[in-house]
This record gives structure tokens, C-alpha cells and sequence, in this order.
């Protein structure tokens, strides 16, 4: 008997029909003597709807509140799920993020989880019950409802597998593994039998909409035996996501190609150019509680440099504020931006032992006239921020440059 954790998104959970299903695909893995923690998403649209309502009220809304409101998705799927175990003959419990409770920081909307009081939990696995949780929330030191930020439910699932010390995490969504692109951009695109945590790692913080990036890496760091399959279809193994390393690296250069909309480009131009500018410049927008990724710095005229980072475009306008209030206080001769960018990526293990790969990128994307804008280089992947015009083709280009769509 194995303890298993399952995490079912807002689209396997969209109707009543499908948490019925759920429920029937849990009471089995219950009747094969596995003992079940299930989180789950608010129903699909669900969140969305919430945000839309704060935002008739309040532009940017107070994030305190904001918690409050968007945590309510997922109370309602909560119980609908465990009305429905119950109507088949298994005993289950439902639990809010602070009922159980998951310990975050006090970062509203983007709370990192402390610590979690597995005990309830374990109580009511040892009386029989399917336990169900709340994914995406959870409760701060002042016993605030705080939210863990959108995708968040992967994280919460993997954080309780990890405390619970689980055999394996199985996220279940709308498609049936982790595929080498997007098949709905690509449909040549190839589903993998298994992924490194490395590359799961990278393909989730470029924009891969499989798993949230920060279910990886708790994932890495507490060693959850993790694997992706799908809610709407029975059977298939999915994608696992291992330790190990494929033998045949070697022969597969690239694993995947990621691509993220959810990007905004801000320059800050003609600043001097002396230490700690960047501290500045970078510090001020850390101090927001927004996250940088790709940054290049170029040296200006008369003693100037120009800084262009990139930030999520849902961050763009509230960096754009904060840079242009500090503009004068640090010289800078203008803040500008473009929210019409998207980044592409190559991603893979295979690049360690070969040379070479950053130039075939980029002279396929220059064969079908795109132009790059800025680039960021790791160990196991290269990016490229382009117009968002260009994803798909690029995309596309790049699947087919690498080989992903061909025969195994």
C-alpha cells in the first residue's frame, strides 16, 4: 500500500460531471489500498471570475483581500469533491490550506510556504478517509488567508507530498504527459515518457504551462517521486519526472521548446555609469515584489549605460511606475517599455556535451526573419526574447530544426 498524493487542475475539476469523475478515478486508487491526499484547483474559469470582481472594485486590488476573495475557488471544489466521494461509499474530509495548516510568509498573492502540520492529515488517513485539500492558499503568522500565486495548487500538492513523506505526486490535468512543445502549436510535438528534474526545471520557468515552476523545485529538493498524466482520458503512464539522467543524452540535444507570453520588456536609458546603478535600478523593482529574468546592459554615450530587463507582464505597468518615480534620482535620461514580447526557448541536457547549439538557433530564426532583441544563456538552455508576433512560427521553426517532431 502506497501513500499517494493527487492534484486535479481547474479543467479536470471544470463541471460537475468531471469532479464526479474525480471522484470515481480517487475511490479507485482507494480500493487498491492506496491511502489518498487529493488537492485540488478551483473549477476552471472560476479564478478568473474572482479576479474580475476585485478589479470592478479596485483596479489593484488590496492584497490582503484580494486572498480572501480569490481563496474561495477552491473552498467550493473542496467540498463538492468530498460530497462526491461520500455519495459513492468513501469516507473522505476536506480541508481549507489554513485548516490543515499550510504556514506561509506574509507575501500576499505570492506567499512561499513555511512549514505544514501534517497531523489532521495523518489522523484521518489512519481512520480510512480520503483526505482533500485546497491547493493554492494557505494561512500566514498573523493567521491571514494568504495565496500562493497562479499555478499554486502544483505547489501545494507537492509541498504536502513532500511533508507526508508520499511514495509519488501525480498532478493530473488536461493533457496526458509533459510534451516536447505546445501540440496545440505544434502538433507534431511528442509526449516524453520522462523528463529530468533539470530539464522539468527549465521547461517550467520558460513558460511550459504543465507544472508551475516552483513544484519542481520542491520537488527536487525534498526528492517527490513526481509524474504528469491526464484527467480526461483512462490509462497511459504519463511523463515522470526523474533524478536520473537518460542514458541517451547524448543523441538528444535538445528535449523541449518553451515559450512565455507572460513577458514585458522595460529600458532604462542613458543612466550613469558608476557602481551600484544597477543595484538601484534592479533593487527598486525587487523592492516591488517583481521578479526580473533576462537583463542586458549596454554602454551608452558620454558616460552612460542602458539597462533592458524583462518582467511579467502582469508586473509591467507597476514597474514602469516605480521606475519612472526614481527616474530623476538616478539620472536616467528616459523609462520606457513594450508589453508585445514573448520569450522562446531550447531546452535541454544534451547541450552540455555539444557545441554549436545557440548558433543553429539562431540561424533558424534568422532564416524565417526573426529578429532577436535579447538573449539568456544556461547550462542546459538558451532563450531568446522576440515579438509576440513571432512565437508560433518560431516555435515551430525550432521544433522541426532540432528534430522533435521525428520518430523515436
Amino acid at each position: 500500500m502506497a501513500l499517494i498524493v493527487q492534484k486535479y487542475g481547474g479543467t479536470s475539476v471544470g463541471s460537475v460531471e468531471r469532479i464526479k469523475n474525480v471522484a470515481k478515478r480517487v475511490a479507485k486508487a482507494r480500493a487498491e489500498g492506496h491511502d489518498v491526499v487529493v488537492v485540488v484547483s478551483a473549477m476552471s474559469g472560476e479564478t478568473n471570475r474572482l479576479v474580475a470582481l476585485a478589479q470592478e472594485i479596485q483596479e489593484i486590488p488590496d492584497p490582503r483581500e484580494f486572498d480572501v476573495i480569490l481563496s474561495t475557488g477552491e473552498q467550493v471544489t473542496i467540498g463538492l469533491l468530498a460530497m462526491a466521494l461520500k455519495s459513492i461509499g468513501v469516507e473522505a474530509k476536506s480541508y481549507t490550506g489554513w485548516q490543515v495548516a499550510l504556514k506561509t510568509d506574509n507575501a500576499h498573492t505570492k506567499a512561499r510556504i513555511e512549514d505544514i502540520d501534517d497531523a489532521k492529515m495523518r489522523a484521518d488517513l489512519q481512520d480510512g478517509k480520503v483526505v482533500i485539500v485546497a491547493g493554492f492558499q494557505g494561512v500566514s503568522g498573523n493567521g491571514d488567508i494568504t495565496t500562493l500565486g497562479r499555478g499554486g495548487s502544483d505547489t501545494s500538492a507537492v509541498a504536502l507530498a513532500a511533508a507526508l513523506k508520499a511514495d509519488e505526486c501525480q498532478i493530473y490535468t488536461d493533457v496526458d504527459g509533459v510534451y516536447t512543445t505546445d501540440p496545440r502549436v505544434v502538433p507534431e510535438a511528442r509526449r516524453m515518457e520522462t523528463v529530468t528534474f533539470d530539464e522539468m526545471l527549465e521547461l517550467a520557468s520558460l513558460g511550459s504551462k504543465v507544472l508551475q515552476i516552483r513544484s519542481v523545485e520542491f520537488a527536487g529538493k525534498y526528492k517527490v517521486r513526481l509524474r504528469v498524466l491526464s484527467s480526461l482520458t483512462e490509462g497511459g503512464d504519463g511523463t515522470l519526472i526523474t533524478f536520473e539522467e537518460d542514458p541517451n543524452m547524448e543523441r538528444a540535444i535538445v528535449s523541449g521548446i518553451a515559450f512565455d507570453k507572460n513577458q514585458a520588456r522595460i529600458n532604462v536609458r542613458g543612466v550613469p555609469d558608476k557602481p551600484g546603478i544597477a543595484y538601484q535600478i534592479l533593487g527598486t523593482v525587487a523592492d516591488a515584489n517583481i521578479e526580473v529574468d533576462m537583463i542586458i546592459q549596454n554602454v551608452g554615450t558620454e558616460g552612460t549605460t542602458d539597462f533592458s530587463f524583462t518582467v511579467p507582464r502582469n508586473d509591467y505597468k507597476k514597474a514602469l511606475e516605480v521606475l519612472q518615480a526614481l527616474q530623476h534620482t538616478i539620472g536616467a535620461q528616459e523609462v520606457s517599455g513594450d508589453d508585445t514580447v514573448c520569450k522562446v526557448s531550447i531546452v535541454g541536457l544534451g547541450m552540455r556535451s555539444h557545441v554549436g547549439v545557440a548558433s543553429k538557433m539562431f540561424r533558424a530564426l534568422a532564416a524565417d526573419s526573426i529578429n532577436i532583441q535579447m538573449i539568456s544563456t544556461s547550462e542546459i538552455k538558451v532563450s531568446v526574447l522576440i515579438d509576440e508576433k513571432y512565437m508560433e512560427l518560431a516555435t515551430r521553426v525550432l521544433h522541426k530544426e532540432f528534430g522533435l517532431d521525428a520518430a523515436k
